[in-house]
């Protein structure tokens, strides 16, 4: 989890994992769907784009809509969607 403050508002960044390449670029608007496991959250950027790992209920993402900021190559496969959450 990675929080900056852009024009007095603080800004969570989060990754996600995606395989195909071109579902989503930087500056796209995306929702994501929260799942809930006996003790962890995961989250999807929908409709089913990409995955982030697990979170503790102390680090929730609080917002169901975010920001692309980048998409760039993994580095054994796939890609590493950095999307970017108002908190």
């Amino acid at each position: 989890m990675c929080q900056i403050k852009k024009e007095g508002i603080f800004m969570r960044q989060e990754s996600f994992k995606m395989e195909r390449p071109g579902l989503v670029k930087p500056g796209d608007k995306v929702q994501i769907t929260e799942y809930q496991s006996y003790m962890n959250y995961s989250y999807i950027i929908e409709p089913a784009v990409a995955m982030s790992g697990c979170y503790p209920n102390s680090q929730r993402i609080k917002a169901k809509e975010g920001t692309i900021v980048s998409v760039e190559k993994a580095p054994l496969s796939g890609y590493v969607v950095i999307a970017e959450f108002e908190e």
